[in-house]
């Protein structure tokens, strides 16, 4: 089957960081997410992945807070076998295939129309995608609201501007009438510091937007209560690392607020 060339704007391109990054972890000795569609996908793509310059670290981190997410779709659908999934910019991303749900769940998968108009040239129909700018209103209109809602929002946050991703959450909780919302949390100057990283240097794009106090998303007026912090410092699959990381990152998990600097995983009700 031959390669596609795929014509993305540096936004859009951090799609096939995360892409390759779950690539490679499928791909290693000891897979911590170990996506096999992904590096179906990645080996279909006329890209030069090796200017991304992705590290271990990044590997790792992308493979480990993929999984937890997934994890939290998991217990929460096997909890709520009616409910609406979102995987807000979903990218190329195969979180359906992996978790798989009931015939009672209904998945969307969400992102830019051009994004979106690619995934059935790679992934095999597991939801159904609707494109849209989540920063726009009304793309929400034609879901169901009296149905527990999961919401997952991975690698969001730092790339939508100022205040979006705050009215973002509003709408959704306004939508719907209980759910969950799961994300992966940067601190303000985790995100700060992400644009003085040689893949992200790579794409072109700057990243601005965090915050560090896990309880604030509970002041967006948005009906958000924290559930969960997961420090992933301080999981098991940390010993699936390679050396040196694998050391670091047991050395960070013995400070919290190292940790947080790291990757973490956040997880809100609202009803």
């Amino acid at each position: 089957m031959p390669s596609l060339r795929l014509d993305l704007d540096p936004l859009r391109e951090t799609l096939l960081l995360t892409l390759h990054a779950r690539a490679l972890d499928s791909q290693s000795p000891h897979p911590i997410l170990g996506d096999i569609h992904a590096a179906r996908v990645a080996e279909r793509i006329d890209y030069d992945f090796a200017r991304l310059k992705v590290k271990p670290s990044l590997v790792c981190g992308t493979a480990l807070r993929a999984k937890k997410l997934d994890e939290a779709v998991r217990a929460f659908v096997a909890a709520h076998p009616d409910a609406v999934v979102l995987d807000l910019g979903c990218g190329l991303d195969s979180r359906a295939l992996r978790c798989d749900p009931p015939d009672g769940v209904d998945w969307y998968d969400v992102d830019f129309p051009d994004v979106v108009a690619l995934r059935p040239q790679f992934l095999p129909a597991r939801s159904q995608c609707i494109g849209a700018d989540l920063t726009e209103p009304g793309w929400l209109d034609s879901l169901p609201r009296d149905r527990p809602a999961m919401i997952v929002a991975e690698g969001v946050l730092p790339f939508l501007p100022g205040d979006a991703f705050q009215r973002m959450a509003r709408q959704l909780t306004a939508h719907f009438e209980t759910g969950e919302l799961a994300l992966n949390g940067y601190t303000r100057f985790a995100a700060w510091s992400m644009k003085y990283h040689p893949t992200i240097k790579a794409i072109g794009i700057t990243a601005a937007q965090g915050f560090d106090d896990a309880h604030e998303p509970e002041g967006w007026q948005a009906g958000l209560t924290l559930v969960d912090e997961q420090l992933l410092t301080r999981v098991p699959e940390v010993s699936s690392f390679p050396q040196p990381l694998r050391a670091v990152t047991r050395l960070m998990g013995c400070s919290t607020a190292l940790s947080r600097q790291g990757t973490r995983v956040l997880r809100y009700r609202f009803q």
